[in-house]
């Protein structure tokens, strides 16, 4: 996938981003649009021709006159010119994150994000209503992005430490959780018996110059107190919206209950002014509706702070101290004060502080925390170690290598945190809905009011301010806008936990569409180091002698197949001898002596040539079948056996391609070795088709082929060469234990090397694909349904008319139950996985 930027012309807001995006949009090969008002530039993301774009931007009426659509790229290594626009690799660019308050529903997180979008130098923007965080990508200062959210009508502080963060999100959630019970308890002890009355027969209706008219004066003024101080902050958001000139869920909040009060005051004080049937007064309905509605956010507060437990379970992990080897000995320092080669000593049971290189000691660290694989990996000198991490029962030394935000751990936690603030494409949707859903719901309550003033039965007042107060309670934009990011940050947790880091934000809906997966052979499906699958001895000989012989003659050698030949006799507990006169005949074979003996270990025609008869065809034809590489053993002028060397299957390879295979989905190898070596691999792995002696460079062809076939094709792999297939494909997975390349062209990256990531990142992206929908579904029915509900559209066929306070209720409802669905993504389990995570069904 290829980026390109472009100049434009006269693009001066967000319509003008909106118009640009669409042209764009509808240009084949382009993937993402991103506009740059203050360059005056558009970043395209895909394989577009640039005539087509050009095209497309001045029939949009946006095209700059001074770009050049075929002028060939400056030289990798020249510097930008002092005015060129951001590209996506610009070095003033960096992710910002921002705690924001007073946000509450869809059309909140729009004017958020579109106050942000106008900072200059902002790239992206977008803000999290599960969590309450956006994140800026450009180059705008933090002051000046909290100064836009604040001129939005909002309150936001730039996040500066991620766990310091996250305590302080969750310390300000339970002081308003606690808050919000106080007023619910409050408003409701008001509202309850003002309800009740009306209920059981007491008149709800106001007679002049009686004690009636007194008591209600002290009703409304009972009530007004509950608007001030339980319902004080619907009518701060809906001030500061409207000097925003916009609206939300508070404005809607705030004219209903204000509208029912403002009618009842109306009455209190002056009833000739109404008709007598028209004297009724509605003062149960504000407190009723306040206390609803915030109980509905005490409610979503608490069922929300579970959807962010598996961030904080990551922030846990880090070690809070470490203990430093300094010239004076051993002392325990905060974390914060390591710093690169410095040596730490990490006791049996203890937390690894920071990412570091193995001195001395022997241990096993369980990395369960950050692969999500069960069994502990063995340690000794040479290897590294990840922060996070548990230490067994060794003691290690090691010397830190990453510390503070560029250590694994803070990485990992980094991209979980984007990518819950990531927007797939279905939740679209209702961000375009949310734009326009307030001002739409005010004027289906202005046009309410109208009809039931005109053909309205007796007293007409009384059911106009009934219904259109109705209509402004039951509409519910926070359902709307909590539906897709509540399933998100839960899904991209859950998937932390198992492994799997989505980097990209479409990944998560497009990996459920996948119906093809291309595996590289090397490092993917096999271990990608060769070891000894099978040793035959001929008659006469024993299996033991033979790998020993070998081993002693490759002790000297540095090529991989001596490694794996030399790792069998250890684990055999065999050992070495010394050999003199050794030789390595180049693509042929090794030769020494041993006590007099000539050895020699080769190919067959290599030992021909050396006028030996080889034999052993029954064996050696087994190896090849097998996808092994046969090596013979010749003691003096006699073959004494043969040893098998391949790049074996991963253990668990087989197993998670035939879960793929279950799920209907295609599954084919591509490799660089020859179709007979390929062929052995895929009849061992299951796989369904091989692309062999495909060139490193050709491999991003072989998928696009696929895709132009109509397929949706996902690539995993690990190498560099793997890099641009990973970038062509519709979703590229990345074995977390390759190279750096390959991770960062990768859309999702497996933490542990096993290919059973990717069954269960496609099943995590279904179930949390199909949890969306649901919540889409419960958000666009509720508000379509229970809106003309709320106008009275039931009313001529059964007489029936919604309370208010019915409708707070039920407002307050449709948030909880999204939240509490997303919630069940929680208890998801990817199927049929080994290890402790096997255990339930594919299910959501």
């Amino acid at each position: 996938m290829n980026s390109q930027t472009l100049a434009i012309h006269g693009a001066t807001c967000q319509h003008c981003v909106k118009t640009i995006e669409k042209a764009l949009g509808a240009v084949a090969g382009v993937r993402e649009v991103h506009v740059d008002l203050q360059q005056q530039s558009v970043t395209v993301d895909g394989n577009a021709d640039r005539g087509a774009l050009r095209a497309a931007l001045e029939d949009a009426g946006y095209a700059a006159e001074d770009d050049e659509p075929d002028a060939p790229p400056p030289p990798p290594d020249s510097p930008p010119p002092p005015d060129s626009p951001p590209t996506a690799d610009r070095p003033d660019d960096q992710d910002l994150s921002l705690s924001v308050t007073g946000a509450h529903c869809a059309s909140c997180v729009r004017t958020i994000e579109g106050a942000l979008h106008g900072v200059p130098g902002v790239r992206e923007a977008s803000m999290n209503l599960a969590n309450h965080t956006a994140r800026v990508r450009g180059s705008a200062r933090p002051d000046d992005l909290v100064r836009a959210v604040q001129n939005a009508g909002y309150d936001a502080a730039p996040v500066r430490d991620p766990a310091r963060a996250e305590d302080d999100r969750e310390q300000q959630e339970r002081q308003l959780y606690r808050k919000l019970v106080r007023q619910t308890s409050v408003a409701l002890a008001v509202g309850l018996p003002i309800m009740l009355w009306g209920w059981f027969g007491g008149t709800m209706t106001v007679q002049a110059g009686t004690a009636s008219q007194w008591g209600w004066g002290a009703v409304s003024v009972i009530t007004f107190l509950m608007l001030a101080f339980p319902g004080r902050h619907f009518f701060v958001g809906a001030w500061k919206a409207f000097r925003h000139h916009n609206a939300n869920m508070d404005t809607l909040i705030a004219v209903g209950t204000g509208a029912a009060w403002g009618y009842s005051t109306l009455v209190v004080i002056a009833p000739n002014l109404l008709p007598e049937m028209a004297r009724h007064v509605y003062f149960e309905a504000s407190p009723m509706i306040i206390g609803l509605v915030n109980l509905g956010l005490a409610l979503e507060l608490r069922a929300r702070g579970k959807t962010g437990a598996a961030v904080k379970r990551l922030l846990n992990l880090g070690a809070k101290t470490a203990r430093r080897l300094d010239d004076d000995g051993e002392n325990d320092v905060p974390v914060e004060e390591i710093r690169v080669d410095d040596r730490l000593r990490v006791r049996p049971g203890e937390t690894i502080a920071v990412d570091g290189e193995v001195l001395e000691g022997d241990s096993e660290v369980d990395e369960s925390m950050l692969t999500g694989e069960p069994m502990p990996v063995v340690k000794s000198a040479g290897d590294t170690v990840a922060a996070g991490t548990l230490n067994g029962s060794g003691t290690l030394v090691y010397r830190a290598t990453r510390v503070g935000a560029d250590t694994a751990l803070a990485r990992i936690i980094d991209l979980v945190k984007k990518a819950q603030g990531a927007k797939p494409p279905i939740g679209r949707l209702a961000d375009t809905v949310a734009g326009v859903f307030v001002p739409t719901i005010l004027l289906i309550a202005v046009a309410t009011a109208l009809i039931w003033y005109n053909v309205g039965p007796q007293p007409v007042a009384a059911y106009m301010v009934v219904a259109s107060v109705t209509v402004l309670i039951i509409a519910c934009p926070c359902a709307l806008g909590l539906a897709t990011p509540m399933s998100v940050m839960v899904a991209v947790g859950k998937a932390a936990e198992s492994g799997i880091l989505i980097r990209q934000d479409a990944a998560l809906q497009t990996a459920a569409e996948l119906d093809t997966v291309v595996l590289d052979k090397t490092g993917t499906i096999t271990e990608g180091r060769p070891s000894v699958t099978r040793v035959t001895a001929a008659d006469g000989q024993d299996q033991d002698t033979v790998l020993r012989l070998a081993a002693s003659l490759e002790a000297g050698s540095e090529h991989p197949l001596a490694r794996a030949i030399l790792d069998a006799a250890e684990q055999r507990g065999l050992k070495t001898a010394t050999v003199s006169d050794f030789r390595a005949v180049n693509g042929k074979g090794v030769s020494a002596r041993l006590d007099g003996t000539l050895l020699r270990l080769g190919n067959r025609r290599w030992l021909e040539q050396e006028g030996l008869a080889v034999g052993l065809e029954d064996a050696a034809r087994q190896l090849s079948e097998e996808a092994a590489t046969p090596l013979f053993l010749a003691r003096d002028d006699t073959v004494i056996g043969v040893l098998g060397v391949a790049d074996r299957i991963k253990a668990d390879a087989a197993e998670a391609i035939a879960r793929l295979r279950d799920r209907d989905i295609q599954v084919v190898m591509i490799t660089g070795d020859i179709q007979a070596t390929a062929d052995a691999i895929a009849r061992q792995a299951g796989v369904d088709r091989v692309l062999a002696e495909v060139l490193p460079e050709d491999k991003a062809r072989e998928v696009e082929k696929l895709q132009n076939q109509g397929r949706k094709v996902a690539m995993v792999g690990d190498g560099i060469n793997d890099a641009p297939a990973l970038a062509q494909a519709d979703v590229g997975f990345a074995i977390g234990t390759g190279t750096d390349v390959a991770i960062e062209s990768a859309s999702i990256t497996l933490m542990s090397g096993s290919l059973h990531g990717v069954a269960d990142a496609m099943a995590i992206s279904r179930a949390t694909l199909r949890n969306i929908k649901q919540n889409l579904f419960g958000a666009f029915i509720y508000n379509s349904l229970g809106v003309p509900v709320a106008a009275g559209l039931l009313y001529p066929f059964t007489g029936w008319l919604l309370s208010p306070v019915i409708a707070g209720a039920a407002m307050s409802l449709s948030s909880v139950t999204v939240v509490s669905n997303a919630n069940r993504l929680r208890f998801f389990k990817p199927r049929g996985h080994h290890g402790p995570r096997a255990q339930t069904g594919d299910h959501s």
